[in-house]
């Protein structure tokens, strides 16, 4: 093996922890040594046996799929934060003691310390206004516990979110730093057929447009647009796919969108258009046919030249870039100064988008969009008659 080139940073033992793989059930068992001997060292780990070696692998391929390959990635990046500050404190990261996790979240609402992705932490009460960073929002700390209560898990621990230690503190922090939640600004059914008007006719345009008006007529998460299917035997037969559904078109009357999610599979309904200039379905069937997308990934990357369609299946960052880039470019919220609008619109303003747009029985509404609650339903609904239900009048009054 090479020794690593001089200029490597260190990563402590913990951050390699973290961004190893999620849980190895085999090795657990076979390796785990008795709690009371359990310290901060990294414990000798015996070999597999060559029979359990296949399990192994099994067994890591399962836990891998049990959450996303995004929310794996933050919740390492958490506990190498976390690990890191403990260095420098002076802490022991494992086992789990509420006070410190107390102290972390602390000094993290507080803004005296931060950190980077590979868990290097930045002391910014040493005053350094070039490296110093602002304190972590309440969503952010809230989603730092969730990561370290997993990463806990992964290693045979139980973080107690409730102890007085966390909670209270928690409850702090929130009280004194929470602001009013910031929602994405919803395009409507008019800014969608502006934003397709600045997408071009050829192979790229094709497929963007596609992405559009699927994306908001079936209320998609950029998540759910990309991993699509083009048939369902891309899921049978063995088939291995790493997407998440797959889509049916039914010429005359529309696409049927099966979605797999964390409650399990459902699906969406999407009807045709008034036009062929706004339909889904058209779109849809353009891209398929001029792309030749015969199996695999709906949608994908496009090489340089805009003939070339890649196998890889396409990023869901292009589709936050892809809403911002065509709303700016029609003028959507034309009203507001340049900057402001930069930050309104990603790929949840197509989702939102729906909901505010469609006007129909919010029950329909809230089963497109695979809400469990007509509350949830309704935080989409940027622009709704809030005053339909009149209390006052109905009281007497």
């Amino acid at each position: 093996m090479q020794n690593p080139p001089a200029n490597t940073p260190k990563i402590d033992e913990f951050a390699q922890d973290a961004l190893a793989e999620d849980v190895n059930v085999v090795m657990e068992m076979s390796a785990s040594p008795p709690a009371s001997q359990v310290t901060v060292a990294r414990q000798a780990t015996p070999r597999v046996p060559a029979r359990l070696e296949a399990l192994v692998e099994t067994a890591t391929a399962y836990a891998n799929a049990a959450s996303s390959e995004n929310t794996r990635d933050a919740y390492a990046k958490d506990f190498s934060h976390f690990t890191a500050w403990c260095r420098r404190e002076g802490f022991e990261p494992l086992p789990p003691s509420s006070q410190v996790i107390g102290l972390y979240i602390g000094a993290c609402a507080s803004g005296t310390v931060s950190g980077t992705a590979s868990g290097r932490v930045i002391d910014t009460a040493a005053g350094d206004p070039k490296r110093s960073a602002p304190a972590l929002s309440v969503a952010t700390i809230e989603r730092r516990l969730s990561g370290l209560a997993w990463n806990f898990a992964q290693r045979g621990f139980c973080l107690d979110r409730s102890d007085r230690h966390i909670a209270t503190v928690l409850a702090g922090i929130r009280r004194k730093h929470a602001k009013p939640p910031r929602q994405k600004e919803a395009v409507l059914g008019d800014d969608i057929k502006a934003m397709l008007n600045t997408l071009g006719h050829d192979l790229r345009g094709l497929r963007d447009r596609a992405i559009l008006l699927l994306g908001f007529s079936g209320g998609l998460r950029r998540s759910e647009i990309v991993g699509l299917d083009v048939a369902r035997n891309d899921h049978l037969d063995g088939n291995h796919s790493d997407g998440h559904g797959w889509i049916e078109i039914f010429p005359d009357q529309g696409v049927l969108v099966t979605l797999r999610g964390k409650t399990g599979w459902r699906e969406v309904e999407v009807g045709r258009g008034a036009s062929d200039q706004t339909c889904p379905v058209v779109a849809l069937e353009s891209w398929i046919r001029f792309g030749r997308i015969a199996r695999g990934p709906l949608f994908r990357r496009i090489f340089k030249d805009n003939k070339t369609v890649d196998v890889e299946r396409l990023s869901d960052k292009h589709v936050a870039r892809l809403v911002k880039q065509t709303a700016l470019a029609a003028g959507v919220r034309s009203d507001l100064p340049e900057g402001e609008r930069a930050v309104l619109f990603s790929g949840h303003s197509l989702r939102a988008g729906l909901a505010s747009s469609a006007d129909i029985e919010e029950r329909y509404v809230q089963k497109q969009l695979g809400h469990a609650s007509a509350e949830m339903t309704r935080k989409y609904q940027r622009r709704r008659d809030r005053f339909r239900t009149n209390l006052t009048k109905a009281s007497g009054l």
